[in-house]
């Protein structure tokens, strides 16, 4: 499942670039354009899901594969053990912007609460 006008899955087919630093079977991982933290990467599944709750709706077990990855960019970026925060924005009025799942994981800095 591919949108093309969308521009995660451009990325996920090589067609836009973006700073790998992960990819799995069914996950890409790449840098933030605008980082909110020292470490601000974003996790996407390589199939379509405009949002969490899409993704928990038609495919299970997809959101602990996105959850695993995001585990092991922590560790890979060095914030597993002093703590980051996942995060996934669900609607514009969350803050979304591109509408296909993605998993913020962020880190390198003290993080609030509330976020926002």
């Amino acid at each position: 499942m591919v949108d093309p006008d969308c521009l995660f899955c451009k990325i996920v087919k090589g067609e836009v670039p973006a700073e790998i630093v992960r990819e799995g079977e069914r996950t890409v991982a790449f840098r933030d354009i605008n980082p909110q933290a020292p470490t601000h990467v974003l996790v996407i599944p390589r199939e379509h899901h405009a949002d969490a709750a899409a993704a928990a709706a038609t495919d299970s077990g997809l959101l602990d594969a996105v959850v695993r990855e995001a585990h092991e960019v922590a560790k890979a970026e060095g914030v597993a053990d002093t703590g980051y925060r996942t995060v996934f924005n669900t609607g514009a009025g969350a803050g979304q912007t591109v509408f296909h799942l993605h998993a913020h994981v962020l880190g390198g800095r003290g993080l609030s609460w509330p976020p926002g």
